[in-house]
C-alpha cells in the first residue's frame, strides 16, 4: 500500500463531473490498483475514489486514474507533497468470525428457507476479491442474494454488504444481486442505512435456529 499526503484538487471525469478544491489530503494507492482519496474525517469513506481495474499514471503536477472499462478518470492536481511511503502488508488473513457467527452461518446456509419458501444455497463463503461474503443463495425467483452475517448489526455490517454487492453485481453470471443484512440484532441506523441501500434486513433467532424449544414454565 503506498501512502501520500499531498495538497491537491481532484477532478472526477466520467458519467457526471466532481471537483474537490485545493487543499490536504490523503492519498490510498492499494496493491489491487484502487486509488482513494481521503479528508481527515469521514470515518473510512474516502471524498472520491476509483475501483480497480484502473491505472496511475503520474506527470510533472498532474496524477491521473483512469478505469480500465469505463474510461473515466480521477485527475488529481498536485501542489504539494508532503509525505508518500510504501507498506507491503501482505496477504489478509481476513475477519474471523466468533463462534456463534460461525454458528449462525452455518446454521442459516443448512436451513436457508428461513429466508422464504423456495430459497436455494449457492455456497458458503462465496470469495470475492474483497473478501467471503457469507452466504450467498438464490431467492424462490432464482435471483441471486448476497447474506452478510453479525451478531449484532451496525452500519460497518451494511458498508461491508454493500462493497460485495458493487462487485458482485459486475458478475453477468449472478446479477442482479441483492442484499441481505442479517443479525441477531440489528441497530436502528443500520436499518436505516439498509433501508437507503435497497438491502434488506433480517432478525435471526439463534435458539430457534438450533432447534431450541422455549419454555418460560418451570412444568
Amino acid at each position: 500500500m503506498r501512502l501520500v499526503i499531498a495538497r491537491c484538487s481532484v477532478d472526477y471525469v466520467g458519467k457526471l463531473t466532481a471537483h474537490l478544491p485545493m487543499a490536504p489530503r490523503l492519498i490510498l494507492i492499494k496493491a489491487d490498483s484502487s486509488v482513494s482519496i481521503h479528508a481527515d474525517d469521514r470515518a473510512f469513506k474516502p471524498l472520491n475514489w476509483m475501483n480497480p481495474p484502473c491505472k496511475l499514471r503520474e506527470e510533472e503536477g498532474t496524477w491521473t486514474v483512469t478505469h480500465g472499462k469505463t474510461g473515466e478518470k480521477l485527475v488529481l492536481t498536485m501542489e504539494e507533497i508532503i509525505h508518500d511511503s510504501s507498506h507491503e502488508l501482505g496477504v489478509d488473513p481476513g475477519l474471523i468470525k466468533d463462534g456463534v457467527e460461525a454458528h449462525l452461518q452455518e446454521l442459516l446456509a443448512e436451513h436457508i428457507t428461513t429466508l422464504g419458501t423456495g430459497w436455494t444455497l449457492i455456497r458458503r463463503e462465496y470469495m470475492t476479491a474483497i473478501g467471503p461474503v457469507d452466504i450467498l443463495c438464490r431467492d424462490h425467483t432464482g435471483a441471486t442474494v448476497a447474506v452478510e452475517l453479525k451478531r449484532r448489526g451496525d452500519i460497518d455490517g451494511v458498508e461491508q454488504l454493500t462493497r460485495y454487492l458493487e462487485l458482485l453485481n459486475r458478475d453477468p453470471l449472478l446479477a442482479p444481486v441483492k442484499g441481505i443484512f442479517a443479525a441477531q440484532e440489528i441497530k436502528p441506523q443500520a436499518r436505516v442505512l439498509a433501508a437507503d441501500r435497497g438491502i434488506g434486513c433480517v432478525t435471526l433467532d439463534y435458539d430457534k435456529l438450533r432447534g431450541i424449544e422455549r419454555n418460560d414454565t418451570l412444568f
